[in-house]
């Protein structure tokens, strides 16, 4: 064997980042992981590069990997492949919580993470497929019977794992975006294990961190005055220590980029911190407040409280770092008081840009099971699992109302009036953004017109535990 290809489904749907495309990380570096082993690797990232599959077709093994709302694209592209006689080996969250669903379309499914894992794999195919002591892989056997291999310990020294290749991209010449940042991982796991969040089940519950040396080693690759790095990691302060020594440590470097990241409203308990982050070059920072209704926040096991939320808008637009606050509508506390007071606070908040996004019974997490076993899960169509799409009965509203609620927020916080203040306060990034936002919203619905008619038939009374099944979108193109 020589050639492996790997593939990264685009997503079926619009979203506020539609036009900000970011590869997940998982896929490059296992990609990175064979061209150092000595194989021939090719990346088919969709969101950057349409799929060739004259190509796909001389490659001896195709990994796939898939979150859930990119499962029935990622499932026809495998079948395609298996029809080819090439074996299919597929990862990610989707397939590690469903890995039975997953084998009616892969050949090997690796649960978890995948870089022990696919070592052993091609070890094990190499010395001619004894798969019994590769770790986190499912299959079948001879007799057809699945076989679920014990978990691999997750990666204990994350500075062992390569930085990631981004020429493995190879963006189409035309018609493809570029990544607009770019995307380093500097830690694992999350310990909070909010009900509706999948990350724990691959991820874990404690955090695992690269040193500081590592990380500075990579960034200096990136140390462009025009370059934009994105942490990819869940919570980047986690640990305020590890994350006061990196930030110390880009500002003795000098770094000329500017850096986003995703953090929880808690690390505005520190200013000084806060501080030190925009020094350092933070630009944005992408804040899960998912709530401003405090029963919401504690039935969802977040662990955090309104006034924190007030805290670090405060904090951080006194240091002058742009929020982009990421809300989530339907938990059973939520009614129509809870949206609008939610939009209300996300107006006098300034804040930059907003999500409202519709809560999602993700497979892997709490909600998920819970909202199985009470049998409110209405649409079992994944493609329409992205947060966007009303897929499950919410306590409090009708599910087409879930929707409307969404749609209403975000025509809320991106309108004409709004849009209109912030040129006024100069918020020129906001005002971009507002633009784009209504754009896509119209979008959205052009081309979701199908679905929002199906949902305004569906129209149970609030708590209706009534079950209705329907598949509309349409048949995936795999050309």
């Amino acid at each position: 064997m020589a050639k492996i290809v790997f593939i990264e489904p685009q997503a079926p749907n619009l979203h506020i980042f539609s036009q900000f495309p970011l590869p997940r990380l998982g896929t490059l570096i296992l990609g990175t992981m064979m061209k150092k082993s000595g194989w021939t690797v090719e990346v088919f990232v969709e969101d950057f590069r349409k799929i060739d599959f004259d190509v796909v077709a001389s490659a001896d093994l195709v990994g796939i990997s898939t979150i859930t709302s990119t499962a029935p694209r990622a499932y026809a592209i495998a079948d395609r492949v298996r029809a080819m006689g090439i074996p299919v080996l597929m990862g990610g969250p989707h397939v590690t919580y469903l890995t039975e669903e997953a084998l009616e379309h892969a050949d090997f499914i690796v649960r978890g993470e995948g870089e022990a894992a696919l070592t052993a794999f091609i070890d094990a195919r190499e010395r001619g497929g004894d798969y019994a002591e590769v770790p986190s892989l499912s299959y079948k056997d001879e007799a057809g019977n699945i076989v679920h291999n014990p978990m691999a310990p997750r990666a204990s020294d994350l500075d062992r794992i390569p930085f990631p290749d981004f020429s493995l991209l190879r963006p189409d010449a035309k018609g493809t975006k570029h990544m607009p940042s770019i995307p380093v991982l500097t830690s694992r796991g999350c310990p909070f294990d909010c009900s509706f969040c999948s990350v724990t089940g691959m991820f874990g519950r404690k955090y695992r961190f690269r040193s500081t040396e590592n990380i500075i080693e990579e960034l200096r690759l990136y140390n462009d005055r025009k370059a934009l790095i994105f942490f990819y990691d869940d919570n980047f302060a986690a640990d305020p220590k590890r994350t006061r020594d990196l930030c110390e440590a880009m500002v003795r470097e000098g770094f000329k980029f500017k850096w986003t990241t995703q953090v929880r409203a808690d690390v505005a308990r520190d200013p000084d911190l806060v501080r030190l982050m925009k020094k350092s070059g933070c630009h944005t920072v992408y804040i899960g407040f998912e709530s401003v209704n405090p029963e919401s926040l504690e039935g969802m096991k977040k662990k955090q409280t309104v006034a924190e939320i007030v805290q670090a808008v405060k904090v951080f637009r006194r240091h002058r770092i742009h929020i982009h606050g990421m809300f989530v509508l339907g938990f059973d506390q939520d009614d129509w008081k809870t949206v609008r007071k939610t939009v209300r606070f996300a107006k006098r908040a300034r804040l930059t840009s907003t999500q409202f996004l519709i809560l999602t019974p993700l497979p892997g997490s709490a909600f998920y099971d819970r909202i199985a076993a009470e049998d409110r899960i209405r649409f079992h169509d994944w493609a329409l699992y992205d947060a966007h799409h009303a897929v499950f009965q919410p306590a409090r509203f009708s599910l087409p109302d879930l929707q409307k609620a969404q749609i209403f927020a975000h025509r809320k916080f991106y309108s004409l009036k709004e849009t209109v203040r912030k040129a006024f306060a100069g918020q020129w990034i906001g005002v971009a953004i507002a633009h784009y936002a209504r754009n896509l919203n119209r979008t959205w619905k052009r081309r979701n017109r199908t679905f929002l008619r199906v949902i305004a038939l569906l129209k149970p009374r609030p708590g209706s535990r009534a079950r209705v099944s329907v598949d509309y979108h349409e048949d995936i193109n795999l050309e």
